[in-house]
């Protein structure tokens, strides 16, 4: 959840809103400009760093922590840090190969079962991403972050009444946590429910801590209702100004071209 599950690696979503939202992710994580460095291997990197890199960058770490992994495969942080790299460049089998050989080295360990089931959830196995978080989660002392992982691949599933139950159960822990609220609204705009998705990101987008993503995911939501300068202008904020317009004009092009706005003229109705 991690701060989004909403992001490129999404050809299993079946909502009829994923296409476009996936491309304009895609976009504003890998074409950003920014010059944000990695820091040393032995930190890992945040998925918040790595959405913004630009592709020369994402490729960078990939090639650093690829190495790292080679020489110690047994490493815990160098082998998450790689794994997520991985996912944010597209390479999910390769990023869920590196976590099967995780998931045997820490069995136990509740941090990388939790990246084990984002693995697989990004590679389409549901289910076994479902029991790796579950294997995960302690039900006498829940994990907020292991809830929210769960309700994004319950929303993958076409489950999102019981994903949003598990996003305020997290939410009940740790109150106003951006990238919770951020997967809530997603669930809306999954559901087509434009309004509700709006305000809830517009409240994950104000707290502490929100990253870009989510900004991204509220530009998203605005454009989707055709205001298409004020989507320009809160990804602007986030964004150098070319990679916000074109953002926004790939946003127009795909409601265009899937007829996406006439069906979506009353899509702050929500629809089963």
């Amino acid at each position: 959840m991690p701060s989004s599950y909403y992001k490129p690696a999404c050809r299993q979503r079946k909502a009829l809103l994923v296409p476009a939202f996936c491309a304009i992710a895609a976009l504003a994580a890998c074409s950003s400009t920014s010059k944000l460095t990695t820091g040393s291997i032995s930190r890992p990197v945040t998925g918040a760093a790595l959405a913004s890199m630009s592709s020369a960058e994402l490729n960078g770490v990939v090639r650093r922590y690829g190495a790292a992994y080679d020489k110690n495969p047994k490493d815990k942080t160098v082998g998450l840090s790689y794994a997520a790299a991985l996912q944010m460049t597209g390479r999910n089998d390769q990023s869920l190969a590196v976590m099967q050989q995780m998931a045997i080295a820490f069995p136990k360990d509740r941090e990388v079962l939790a990246a084990y089931g984002k693995a697989l959830a990004a590679s389409g196995n549901f289910d076994k991403a479902l029991d790796a978080i579950h294997r995960a989660q302690t039900p006498d002392y829940p994990d907020w972050r292991l809830l929210s992982a769960e309700g994004a691949i319950l929303d993958q599933i076409g489950k999102p009444d019981e994903a949003r139950v598990l996003y305020r159960k997290a939410l009940d822990i740790q109150p106003n946590e951006p990238s919770v609220l951020s997967n809530l609204g997603m669930s809306y705009l999954l559901a087509r429910d434009l309004k509700q998705a709006e305000a809830t990101l517009r409240q994950a987008a104000q707290q502490p801590g929100a990253d870009s993503r989510i900004r991204q995911n509220l530009a998203l939501c605005v454009g989707l209702q055709g205001r298409f300068d004020e989507a320009e202008k809160i990804a602007s904020a986030e964004l150098p100004a070319d990679q916000a317009t074109a953002n926004v004009a790939y946003l127009r092009q795909m409601l265009a071209q899937q007829n996406t706005w006439s069906m979506l003229k009353d899509g702050d109705k929500p629809k089963s």
